[in-house]
């Protein structure tokens, strides 16, 4: 295993961390997250981002929101 660099592992944090790489790629970039601390905090707030938005996402808009969004969109629609 080669430590990839903090360059490399910040390029491929999000893909890391979706699972979105080969295994030598996810094998390499584990290990310099282990030993770099800048690296480690910025995949920590991409992770917990990621998480919220998740969460948030699951969760459904109140029907008043959802009512004066699509009467928005319908508006601008029939306009163009």
């Amino acid at each position: 295993m080669t430590d990839c660099g903090c360059e490399k592992a910040r390029r491929d944090l999000e893909e890391y961390l979706r699972h979105e790489v080969c295994k030598t790629q996810h094998t390499d970039i584990a290990e310099h997250l282990e030993n770099c601390d800048g690296c480690r905090d910025e995949a920590l707030v991409a992770r917990t981002l990621t998480e919220v938005v998740a969460r948030a996402c699951k969760e459904t808009a109140p029907e008043e929101l959802r009512d004066q969004v699509l009467a928005t969109l319908r508006a601008a629609q029939a306009t163009h």
